[in-house]
């Protein structure tokens, strides 16, 4: 641990020594921002440009995709909605006996539990409620308070509309893609699982004769994940978690964030330093509580103002058909600005999700698949609108001007305010000492995420480079170094370089899924059949 602290200490004295001329935030700003633009632009290329809004193809194919998969599996996400709750509740446990039957897959290092074809109820790590702990701590995040507020400021009230229907549209994607994390992942001989999309597009192209291909794009998938843990699942979170800290404290130093950051990486490190097991150890404690806590506090403003609830709900509806919004131009505009920011809340898609649920204890893949399609619904159909609600009520007073200057920053009696600083500034109106509330939940939203989204991108760095005790180390001092920076660079160019890195995810991902969908209906089709029986 001495060593670990000292290397990372080592890692961050090159920023605070140079510090001298202008201040350490602004440093670590001024040279991550280009890099942040670069990716941005890549990753987001137009297929259509109008006058008042542009398309990109990465929604086109997120948004296209979801609803594929919603008619063909036949609308899981609402047949399937009770099932999901049961499977989480162990109503269905009795029937993960053992069972002996070929599966798909080939031999990979480390031991394959598919290859072998052995009892995979005695494989996995975690419980379905652990791995959907695990994976909503990684959705259920900042994307939920200020990304939320974002969309609003950016969009309009509109913009909450179309993010909750991207969120159900999403939970198709996600049982499909956590389906198949499941039915293709390895087992070590120590019992630990490696799983995700790296795995099942190189295993799956594999059985369809693709074996070459399957392994480039399985290894651009795991470069792209490995970049969303430094960017979205990290970098973003620290980001918003320094905004409000300094803000409850009236922190104006040149060096508050990188100070900010380093705390934040001290206790990230020392958390996944565990592995899964910790980590899911930690999740499925934090994330209820956390979650219950910030909904508890939403209902109570929504309630105080029960009188006015039909009229957010109403001004949420027209806005999303006839937005009036400065600066977002149409309806194209707005449903831009939704689904975007409910993609990057609930990475329904991205196939990071499967990465955790990988590790649950069960024979049957398509059970997990089941409990994976909750995850938008709690992350944008439940958290992201009652966020969405406060902060509409809170304006109906008129503080700031929907669409402000096209940043996502507005002003509020002179005082600019971005992210979780609009939603705290609208906790702030109706619950006394809400601001320390309100940080306490962004922190261990923020925390949450990190530790989750480390373990994704450890796996990826470990399917990229081998499973050793070194590898592992250099990733996880690169991911607590990218804490500090998330903490000190300003918001626009990390949520631009987050925004870049989760929806690349999806162009390797999608591959493996379009291949693969059979492989899930033949699976659901199994399981159903098992429970029935």
């Amino acid at each position: 641990m001495k060593t670990y602290i000292q290397t990372l200490i080592a890692l961050i004295l090159p920023f605070v020594s140079s510090a001298q001329e202008k201040g350490l935030d602004q440093r670590i700003d001024e040279a991550f921002q280009p890099v942040a633009d670069a990716f941005f632009d890549a990753i987001f290329f137009i297929v259509y440009e109008g006058d008042t809004f542009s398309i990109p193809f990465v929604l086109v194919l997120l948004v296209g995709s979801a609803l594929f998969f919603t008619i063909y599996f036949g609308f899981p996400n609402i047949r399937f909605f009770g099932k999901a709750v049961n499977v989480v509740r162990g109503k269905y446990d009795h029937i993960d006996h053992g069972v002996s039957e070929a599966m798909y897959g080939d031999s990979t290092p480390g031991g394959d539990s598919i290859e072998t074809i052995k009892d995979e109820n005695a494989d996995g790590e975690v419980s379905h409620f652990q791995a959907l702990a695990t994976a909503v701590s990684g959705t259920v995040g900042n994307g939920n308070i200020a990304g939320v507020a974002l969309a609003i400021a950016l969009g309009g009230p509109g913009a909450t509309f179309w993010m909750i229907v991207c969120g159900l549209l999403g939970m198709s994607t996600k049982f499909v893609e956590c389906t198949l994390g499941v039915q293709f992942r390895d087992v070590g001989e120590d019992g630990t699982v490696y799983g995700g999309p790296m795995y099942y597009i190189s295993k799956g192209l594999k059985s369809r004769g693709f074996a070459k291909i399957g392994k480039v794009i399985a290894a651009i998938f795991a470069v792209f994940c490995i970049g969303g843990s430094f960017g979205g699942g990290n970098a973003a979170q620290s980001n918003q978690a320094t905004i409000v800290i300094k803000e409850l404290f009236n922190w104006e130093s040149t060096a508050a964030g990188a100070i900010v950051g380093i705390v934040l990486a001290a206790l990230v490190g020392i958390i996944i330093i565990g592995g899964i097991k910790r980590i899911a150890q930690v999740t499925e404690k934090v994330v209820p509580f956390m979650a219950v806590m910030y909904v508890v506090a939403c209902l109570y403003i929504i309630l105080s103002n029960f009188s006015l609830v039909d009229d957010a709900i109403s001004l949420i509806v027209r806005e999303a058909f006839n937005p009036t919004a400065f600066g977002v131009g149409s309806v194209i505009g707005v449903v831009i600005v939704g689904f975007q920011r409910a993609a990057f809340s609930n990475e329904a898609g991205a196939g990071s999700a499967s990465i955790a649920h990988s590790a649950v204890k069960t024979k049957y893949s398509a059970s997990e698949g089941l409990v994976a399609l909750l995850e938008p619904f709690i992350d944008t159909v439940v958290i992201c609108t009652m966020t969405a609600l406060v902060i509409v009520i809170f304006n109906f007073s008129g503080f700031f001007e929907y669409g402000g200057d096209g940043t996502g920053v507005v002003f509020i009696d002179g005082q600019a305010f971005e992210g979780a600083g609009i939603t705290s500034k609208a906790f702030a109106q109706y619950i006394p000492y809400s601001n320390i509330f309100l940080t306490i939940a962004v922190v261990l939203f923020a925390v949450s995420t990190m530790i989750s989204w480390s373990y994704y991108g450890l796996q990826s760095w470990k399917f990229l480079f081998g499973r050793g005790k070194v590898a592992d180390l250099v990733y996880k001092l690169l991911f607590l170094l990218f804490v500090v920076i998330g903490a000190a660079a300003s918001m626009g160019s990390i949520w631009k370089f987050s925004d870049a890195m989760i929806f690349a995810m999806i162009f390797p991902n999608m591959v493996g899924l379009f291949f693969l969908f059979p492989v899930v209906k033949k699976e659901l089709t199994k399981y159903l059949k098992a429970i029935k029986e």
